[in-house]
């Protein structure tokens, strides 16, 4: 698989790390703590226009309402297409378990 690259006994532990994450708040302290807001902000940004690909916006509606790049959203776009479907399993999960969710829009 294209991840066994990354795969070694640091990166376990930040994910097991975050998989020990109970709550919002928890996650928000964790986070504050290990990157900057701006890398925060870009991974949240990358999640939003993953969703409003699979709900079928255009590039212009995503950029206009994210403020992502045209190549972020490219990028995106290709892991929805060819990678390892990470961001539709999680999206998948966020709809069931908060059915609010799907109002973002």
């Amino acid at each position: 698989m294209p991840f066994d690259k990354l795969k070694d006994k640091t990166v376990d532990q930040l994910f097991e790390s975050i998989l020990k994450l109970e709550t919002l708040e928890e996650a928000y302290r964790f986070f504050d703590d290990l990157m900057t807001v701006n890398e925060i902000q870009s991974l949240a940004q990358r999640l939003e226009v993953a969703r409003m690909l699979m709900k079928g916006y255009t590039y212009n509606q995503i950029e206009t309402e994210t403020g992502a790049s045209t190549a972020t959203i490219s990028r995106v776009k290709r892991c929805l297409n060819y990678g390892n479907d990470g961001y539709k399993m999680v999206l998948d999960r966020l709809t069931f378990d908060k059915p609010e969710i799907k109002q973002i829009d």
